[in-house]
């Protein structure tokens, strides 16, 4: 929602997918917006949002850093102003035993 939501008039969002070493990954890129350096610190804060208000919840970002982190994972973020996001979700194939 996110992506489609930093296209102001036309863009692409980009879905790619994939396996590293013991790591799957899923990446979701888009030509919008992009985020600014000064905000890039945080966009996983609960309710930070850059977004007017009435739009969106301002959990989404936080949320699924939250999801991520419980099953070991992590969410590295590259953006630039007028170019757009690209956020990679790494999540290790095996859990450790005991979860």
């Amino acid at each position: 929602m996110n992506a489609s939501q930093s296209i102001e008039k036309y863009g692409i969002i980009t879905i790619c997918t994939g396996q590293l070493g013991e790591e799957a990954w899923v990446a979701i890129s888009d030509t919008g917006k992009g985020i600014a350096p000064a905000h890039m610190h945080k966009i996983f804060d609960p309710f930070f949002t850059t977004k007017p208000v009435g739009k969106g919840t301002r959990l989404g970002f936080s949320l699924s850093y939250g999801i991520v982190q419980k099953y070991h994972g992590r969410i590295d973020v590259q953006s630039a102003i007028d170019k757009g996001s690209t956020f990679h979700v790494w999540l290790p194939i095996r859990q450790p035993q005991n979860e």
